[in-house]
């Protein structure tokens, strides 16, 4: 697609093309950004576009979180099309819903790579055009990142995630880059399609933690929010 030549802010987002990434999209087209999202799917991401009317201040990228190439490809393509990056989201990820004692060590890589390596190779690939900003980056982290659970290597990764927000908030303050970690419980996404069925109890919809996305990135010039954890009422963990 053809981007716009506006001053609106830009965000680009990783594992847009549904879950939170795509609500996040949604919320902040609404409130006047651009937006570039990506994920590995060409088609997941053209149907999104498609319900969305193909917006002119949508871009769909595809590529994979967990490659630097795919990342500067995308930084770059972003840039050409819309001149500026204000805000990098860290969505992608993805669970093997098993135990370190007990799961498949085959399905390990991939989460590990895209949970922990992809935000990483985010925030390398998009510093200077955030400095060129004095923007914001946001990590898709989770409660599993504050709360151990038995056996759960997917907690272990938000962890990381939980750490990596912090370290890099120490080194780019200074340049005027805002850090937020997103924490959030139990959400209805397609994160639970490998459990068959949906967790018991109340769960967040995505568009929820949209706006709390959405709330971080719009607080005032000098206003750094880093941690929000959101959790459904009913929840204990």
């Amino acid at each position: 697609m053809t981007g716009t030549t506006t001053d609106s802010p830009v965000a680009l987002i990783t594992g847009g093309g549904s879950g939170i990434g795509a609500a996040v999209a949604r919320r902040l087209l609404d409130a006047g950004h651009r937006v570039a999202v990506t994920g590995r799917t060409e088609r997941r991401l053209s149907d999104f576009a498609a319900e969305l009317g193909d917006p002119d201040r949508l871009l769909t990228i595809t590529g994979n979180a967990a490659d630097y190439d795919d990342v500067q490809e995308a930084v770059a393509v972003t840039l050409k099309e819309f001149g500026r990056i204000d805000t990098v989201v860290a969505n992608a990820g993805s669970a093997s819903h098993d135990s370190v004692a007990e799961g498949d060590p085959a399905k390990w890589t991939d989460m590990v790579l895209t949970n922990v390596l992809g935000p990483a190779l985010l925030i390398r690939a998009s510093i200077d055009a955030l400095k060129a900003t004095r923007g914001r980056i946001v990590l898709v982290g989770s409660v599993a990142g504050f709360v151990h659970t038995p056996g759960n290597i997917y907690g272990a990764t938000k962890w990381a995630v939980t750490g990596l927000a912090e370290n890099t908030r120490r080194q780019v303050t200074e340049w005027g880059v805002g850090v937020t970690l997103i924490a959030p419980g139990r959400v209805e996404t397609p994160f639970w399609d490998g459990m068959g069925s949906l967790p018991p109890g109340t769960l967040l919809t995505a568009d929820q933690i949209a706006d709390s996305v959405v709330w971080a990135v719009r607080q005032p010039d000098g206003v750094d929010v880093n941690t929000v954890v959101v959790r459904p009422l009913g929840q204990p963990n």
